[in-house]
């Protein structure tokens, strides 16, 4: 930002500032993205910001409007990190509403039980575990998590006034599992990043070269974390290709991006059934969208999935994707590409033939999802944010709800 716009900023009266409590904002993940984009969306408008998170992108650190509160996450404990950030959360909105009271408290989730607006991207509540065959002590600790992160998130959303949901999936889930109101449940489509286009053959070429594939056999892509719990459907997904490399028509290539806890034991799986010449692992990388360049299909089979961003990318770049049909992100498909929503993300069979079925022509259904593709690159991660503050604001406000006060001197938190 330029000294002058700096200058034309506080030359003006400010409006009330808004605090932001969540994981992170940055490019790396759907949640953090959309909250970064909220907090780049409040910062270009001139309206102060609060961000309460493990992790901030420096170019929205940097902002002169932006007051960053950073929270430790003990021994990279998402368990003991999410206490402390609710901590955090609090100490912040109740400095900041006590000496603004018009001013905005949004959360996400269960993480910080505050009664404002709370923007919902997963609901523990009909998340269950998808972790049997795992170590011993990785359930126990899963399910403790779970039953932990259920009960901040019946906390947090009984007390919040106006409830955002990324998709109509995720609002039903609100609504019918946890008892919401309707009326204070609202849906704010996520979108892309501005500027997305269709890979193209320069870009598909040099991603290919990147991850050694040669000639035209097809790729397919995975992007998920490859841990104990099975939620993203690696397991029904390698049922399926073990099955698939029997059949004659079948030579199609899969890549699985992910890391987790898991890794080594999705390695030995894959050597065990054979499949080491047709699956390769990446592990963890930065280059998703490399990936998604050299691939000519995006396979996610989740057990649960509340939006979808990776499918969302992959189509808006031109890649199809067979998705589950319980995935928010379902919700975008037209009723010609219903053959590309699994039913059931335990059906390694009915996978196994719809993969069959894509086969058959790749490039036709690369044609069907292009009208898709078009029609989800029109709507930009500043819309979504656009959106979102233009709801929160048409809500209006609710002083019975508001926390006014602080147990401390604002100016240990704050300075606007």
């Amino acid at each position: 930002m330029s000294r002058s716009n700096i200058a034309n900023r506080k030359s003006k009266i400010l409006p009330a500032p808004w605090v932001v409590v969540a994981g992170g904002f940055h490019g790396r993940g759907g949640m953090d993205k959309a909250n970064a984009a909220l907090a780049a969306c409040l910062l270009a408008r001139g309206t102060p910001v609060h961000l309460v998170a493990h992790e901030v992108a420096p170019e929205l650190a940097a902002d002169p409007l932006a007051r960053v509160h950073l929270v430790a996450r003990p021994a990279r404990s998402f368990l003991l990190g999410e206490r402390l950030l609710a901590r955090r959360g609090t100490e912040v909105a109740r400095a900041v509403t006590g000496r603004w009271p018009a001013a905005r408290v949004v959360t996400n989730g269960g993480n910080c039980p505050w009664p404002d607006v709370n923007w919902v991207h997963a609901v523990h509540h009909a998340w269950p575990p998808a972790d049997r065959g795992a170590p011993v002590l990785f359930r126990a600790r899963n399910r403790l998590a779970k039953a932990v992160a259920r009960r901040r998130e019946r906390a947090a959303l009984g007390a919040a006034r106006l409830v955002v949901a990324n998709s109509e999936r995720t609002r039903r889930d609100l609504v019918e599992r946890l008892g919401l109101d309707p009326a204070r449940v609202r849906t704010v489509r996520l979108g892309g990043e501005a500027g997305c286009r269709v890979v193209t053959a320069e870009e598909r070429g040099a991603a290919r070269a990147w991850l050694g594939l040669g000639g035209a056999r097809p790729v397919v892509a995975f992007v998920g974390a490859l841990g104990h719990d099975c939620n993203k459907g690696f397991d029904t997904l390698l049922a399926a290709w073990e099955s698939l490399c029997g059949h004659p028509r079948w030579d199609a290539e899969l890549l699985a991006a992910g890391a987790g806890r898991g890794f080594e034991a999705w390695e030995r799986e894959v050597g065990r059934r054979g499949l080491a010449g047709r699956v390769r692992l990446l592990g963890f990388t930065e280059r998703v969208g490399d990936v998604l360049a050299a691939a000519d299909l995006l396979v996610s089979p989740a057990r649960y999935e509340s939006y979808g961003l990776n499918v969302r990318e992959a189509v808006a770049r031109g890649v199809p994707a067979l998705v589950s049909a319980a995935a928010g992100v379902a919700e975008e498909y037209p009723p010609g590409l219903a053959g590309m929503l699994l039913p059931h993300a335990d059906d390694a069979d009915d996978l196994a033939r719809r993969l069959l079925l894509w086969r058959e022509d790749v490039e036709a259904w690369k044609r069907r999802f292009a009208p898709l593709g078009a029609r989800l690159r029109e709507r930009t991660w500043a819309d979504t944010a656009a959106e979102f503050v233009g709801l929160v604001e048409a809500a209006g406000d609710d002083d019975g709800l508001r926390v006014a006060g602080c147990g401390f001197g604002a100016e240990r938190v704050l300075d606007f």
